[in-house]
């Protein structure tokens, strides 16, 4: 059967009127997915993302591969986060024995008329990074149309998806420096939480710690527990379910083979 044939059900899939790519269906029976991160919260945002469409989530089998993206390391504007997450799909499924390579990436886009003037703008020459043309700081009121957002990348080698998560606004204190900086607005983000909480994490975030607790000085980055995400709304969206937004949304084009018959690596940018 020829994967724009699709098959319309499979022993590890849940019921639903799906047309499954022969690589998901084998990835939902057991095979393994390739994935280009060794981050604990995207590998389980992954396995949150397949596992929902799986008779048996725990046969989830997932390979983590650490790659690099080939963009840098904080990712501005919607071509700079795809890349990444599609650089890092391939090079995963490339490493070894898997029937799907995924990648994840998140980044910083501007969305046009969400901020009160144009002094941050989109520079076509530079493929849509959001550029700061002031030599100064950065005005908070600037920032206000700059959102966070995460792309996932699923490929098999000859079918490829790719799909979004929701955005959200980190506060104005990390947007300056990580676009005059370029630095990751994960570690400028972690500063400004232990400095404004005193480095204490809500109980009710439940990713934090065993405890809940104290967010001590040696703990991982919040990008490798519940995220970023998951402190700014204490637990109610951890990293992992906000990862998995993207995943599902990149599944479509493997759940619905008829409906998305775009030939081989579709989306390719």
């Amino acid at each position: 059967m020829s994967d724009s044939d699709g098959v319309a059900a499979a022993g590890g899939l849940v019921a639903g009127d799906f047309r499954l790519a022969p690589s998901l269906a084998r990835a939902l029976s057991g095979a393994p997915v390739r994935v280009g991160t060794e981050n604990p919260a995207k590998l389980d945002a992954v396995r949150l993302a397949l596992g929902s469409f799986a008779e048996s989530p725990d046969s989830i089998l997932l390979v983590p591969v650490g790659v690099a993206s080939g963009v840098p390391e904080q990712p501005v504007g919607w071509d700079e986060i795809a890349r990444g997450a599609r650089n890092r799909a391939r090079a995963a499924l490339a490493s070894g024995d898997g029937v799907l390579g995924v990648g994840i990436e998140d980044g910083l886009v501007r969305l046009s008329g969400a901020a009160p003037d144009a002094s941050m703008a989109v520079d076509a020459a530079t493929s849509g990074r959001v550029t700061d043309r002031r030599s100064g700081p950065a005005d908070p009121e600037d920032l206000r149309g700059v959102f966070n957002v995460g792309c996932a990348w699923v490929t098999d080698g000859v079918r490829e998806g790719s799909g979004f998560s929701s955005a959200f606004a980190y506060p104005p204190d990390c947007l300056g420096p990580a676009f005059r900086e370029a630095t990751p607005i994960g570690d400028l983000f972690d500063a400004l939480w232990r400095a404004r909480r005193g480095g204490s994490v809500n109980a009710s975030h439940p990713e934090a710690g065993a405890q809940g607790g104290a967010l001590r000085a040696e703990a991982p980055p919040s990008g490798r527990q519940g995220g970023n995400i998951g402190l700014l709304t204490q637990g109610r969206l951890p990293r992992s379910a906000y990862g998995a937004q993207a995943i599902v949304c990149a599944l479509v084009h493997f759940l619905h083979t008829d409906l998305y018959d775009w030939g081989p690596r579709q989306g390719t940018l």
